[in-house]
């Protein structure tokens, strides 16, 4: 009997036991914060709790993130004074980096990063200059000479924000077969046949997707098919759906839907990221200014519907991230030097808030390593 009631209590602390924390790394701005560079932290997928955040690697305004496929080399948008460089970072066992080398980035004002599906190449927009450029990566995960480079020409009808290009994201499709740039200052998605094996960049026929006049394209994501692109308009406060030819690569408006409700004004509020949730039954968008997240259901068509507009529980939400088991959203406080974390419900997908929240010096980038 006391065997008996041992296997019992054993077996009954086993659904206890604690989930390995996963890791995810933060990139911050360091200039004039209390910021020192690149940032880990981990979260518990069971019950949201945040684990110790600690420097992991010390860099100069390491802004965006983008991992290898296989999660041990992490690419990172540098922003030294007056440089911009693609740094190439180690990642050690205990989840500390070392600095492997850098490349610049032929641009200004570096923003965002990409790496292909099977490693070969890091693509990266360079915002003030209005272009992108494509390096090969080399067998020890340095990064090479450019291989491509595109100068975008064009002005969108805001003569404040789009007197020029502004190359703000930059994405290959799942099949590495074309790539996708999201330009604030023309209001485009450029779009470009991609050779990976040659890092080549091939402008499309159209050779780009437009979302409505002075909506400000920034990020983009796509449906789990790749037949749906997702892109937040950071001044329109809005998000265009668009259907994808996966033969053709051309994008073609189907939705333009708001992301912010109607007694939410849009006076100084710019729409920041946006990612689909795991299960493709969701979306969400930060919104900077008011500060919210907002939560959209996803239909068989690919349409979206507004279902919610959620407190970031920080202060300008810049960047989010959604933990691999889909539970949590962290969000990434610029202006308050703070991550958050909100828990989705898995029927609805709306969002809570938690009480998990850590200090990190204006956090700009959460990014979760590929799940083995």
């Amino acid at each position: 009997m006391k065997f008996l009631r041992a296997l019992i209590w054993l077996a009954l602390l086993g659904h206890g036991l604690p989930a390995a924390e996963i890791p995810f790394y933060i990139g911050t701005f360091t200039d004039n914060t209390p910021s020192k560079g690149i940032y880990l932290g981990s979260i518990d997928p069971v019950t949201g709790k945040l684990g110790p955040v600690t420097l992991a690697c010390a860099a100069v305004n390491p802004n965006f993130l983008a991992f290898a496929p296989d999660g041990k080399i992490l690419y990172v948008a540098i922003r030294p004074a007056g440089k911009n460089a693609v740094g190439a970072y180690g990642r050690r066992p205990d989840g500390t980096l070392v600095l492997l080398g850098q490349q610049p980035s032929s641009g200004d004002g570096m923003c965002h990063l990409w790496v292909d599906g099977k490693g070969r190449d890091v693509l990266v927009a360079n915002y003030g200059s209005g272009n992108i450029a494509c390096f090969p990566i080399k067998p020890e995960g340095t990064v090479g000479a450019s291989t491509a480079f595109v100068q975008f020409t064009g002005t969108g009808p805001n003569p404040k924000r789009q007197y020029k290009p502004h190359a703000h994201s930059i994405y290959t499709d799942s099949d590495d077969r074309f790539v996708y740039a999201c330009d604030l200052g023309t209001d485009s998605i450029w779009t470009f046949k991609f050779d990976p094996a040659h890092g080549t960049l091939q402008a499309t026929n159209p050779p780009a997707a437009k979302v409505p006049p002075g909506s400000g394209a920034r990020h983009l994501v796509f449906s789990p098919d790749g037949k749906i692109v997702y892109v937040a308009n950071e001044m329109g406060h809005t998000v265009t759906v668009f259907q994808r030819n996966p033969k053709t690569g051309l994008l073609a408006a189907i939705q333009n839907i708001p992301v912010l409700p109607k007694d939410i004004p849009g006076d100084n509020v710019t729409t920041a990221e946006i990612f689909l949730h795991p299960s493709g039954r969701w979306l969400y968008v930060s919104n900077r200014g008011c500060d919210t997240v907002a939560v959209f259901a996803i239909a068989p068509d690919g349409k979206l519907s507004f279902i919610q507009s959620a407190p970031a529980m920080v202060v300008f939400p810049r960047s989010f991230a959604i933990d691999p088991t889909g539970k949590w959203l962290i969000s990434a406080g610029q202006n308050n030097n703070k991550i958050a974390v909100l828990k989705i419900d898995q029927t609805t997908g709306k969002l809570t808030a938690t009480c998990q929240a850590a200090d990190v010096g204006s956090p700009v980038c959460i990014l979760f390593p590929p799940q083995k």
